[in-house]
């Protein structure tokens, strides 16, 4: 008897975990006229349920065209210890991202060249009616 009331308010209380994690939807994030192939910082939120909790964090990408002239937006998480990365952030390294806590720095499409053991994570991308969408965040591919 005790275990029939227990085992529904077990599968309540565990059924969040339980569901499969679905793909984040692509998110809006700037019109493709202003992007160049120099990186510029774009802020941008997404809509996060974990559980019975929502949120709508705001996140960041450094975004620009390749020499092949296709957009790509990079995460700024460093891969040394998780500190933000900033282009140009240092005089002695110019033209490459750099993070400031402990020197790593990476090429404009995010190869490692120091210090952090990865490159930059890149979010997937699409270009629809002018405007750059941001998608799911993976490894790198362009290095």
């Amino acid at each position: 008897m005790g275990a029939g009331m227990i085992v529904p308010m077990v599968r309540f209380a565990v059924d969040p975990v339980l569901q499969p994690k679905s793909q984040a939807d692509w998110v809006k994030v700037v019109e493709e006229a202003q992007v160049t192939e120099v990186p510029k910082s774009f802020k941008f939120k997404v809509h996060q349920v974990d559980g019975w909790y929502e949120s709508d964090p705001e996140l960041e990408a450094w975004i620009a065209k390749g020499k092949d002239g296709k957009v790509f937006a990079l995460n700024p998480t460093c891969k040394h210890l998780g500190c933000t990365v900033n282009w140009n952030g240092s005089p002695e390294h110019k033209d490459e991202y750099y993070c400031p806590c402990h020197g790593a720095h990476y090429t404009a499409d995010g190869k490692n060249l120091a210090v952090a053991p990865l490159p930059l994570d890149e979010y997937e991308v699409k270009i629809e009616q002018g405007f750059v969408y941001l998608g799911q965040l993976g490894p790198n591919k362009r290095v």
